[in-house]
């Protein structure tokens, strides 16, 4: 689903605004969630899942091609952790 089909969706679901403000309501969610992040604060959503920052370390890897050996440095990666109100419909579980 692309940002266009939810501010659809949204949209058909509360009559009596506009797209415009639902697609602009959005925005400032999705902008607020990533600053949050960006100072490395959880972020948690009930009944959806919650997001937190992790930080990968540091490691040697082989680069299959060429057999080189590379240093990937450490890293900071999103993580996701889905509410069992997610999780339970997702597994078939009612």
């Amino acid at each position: 689903m692309l940002k266009k089909d939810l501010i659809d969706e949204v949209t058909d679901q509360m009559s009596g605004y506009l797209k415009k403000d639902i697609g602009k309501a959005i925005d400032t969610m999705l902008e607020t969630i990533v600053e949050a992040l960006i100072q490395e604060r959880r972020v948690e959503i009930r009944g959806f899942g919650s997001f937190s920052v992790r930080s990968r370390k540091a490691r040697s890897t082989k680069n299959p091609k060429t057999g080189e050996i590379m240093n990937i440095p450490e890293r900071k990666t999103l993580h996701f952790t889905m509410s069992k109100s997610l999780k339970d419909p997702l597994a078939g579980k009612k």
